[in-house]
């Protein structure tokens, strides 16, 4: 299976982006998908999940009210709504399917994983 993260760029605090991930090659099941980032120096981190059959999300404390996460099942993409982004949202960010329940937030859990978009916020 193949993942593509797109959408990333240099937007100034306060702007807004969208992400894209869409996923081709091997069909199987998903339980969820997810977003996270990982800023230079700093490790890998959650940011917001979706499951895949029933479109409940799951998001990080400093992104809620801010990101939205959603899915368009038919076309097999999700998608990241990042608004009022502020300096400390820059990172680069990494898209993952996880075939199977469990943890969130846990990157170990996840199956497979996009090669990331870099979302840089002005100040």
């Amino acid at each position: 299976v193949q993942l593509q993260a797109s959408g990333g760029g240099l937007v100034q605090a306060g702007g807004f982006l969208r992400l894209s991930c869409a996923a081709s090659g091997r069909t199987f099941s998903t339980y969820a998908r997810g977003w996270f980032r990982q800023a230079p120096g700093k490790e890998r981190e959650f940011v917001a999940a979706i499951e895949w059959t029933t479109s409940n999300t799951v998001y990080t404390d400093s992104v809620k009210g801010r990101f939205a996460i959603s899915r368009d099942y038919a076309k097999s993409t999700m998608y990241l709504q990042m608004n009022s982004l502020k300096p400390e949202d820059t990172a680069v960010y990494y898209c993952a399917i996880r075939r199977f329940s469990g943890a969130f937030s846990t990157p170990d859990q996840y199956d497979y994983w996009g090669r990331g978009t870099q979302v840089t916020v002005s100040s």
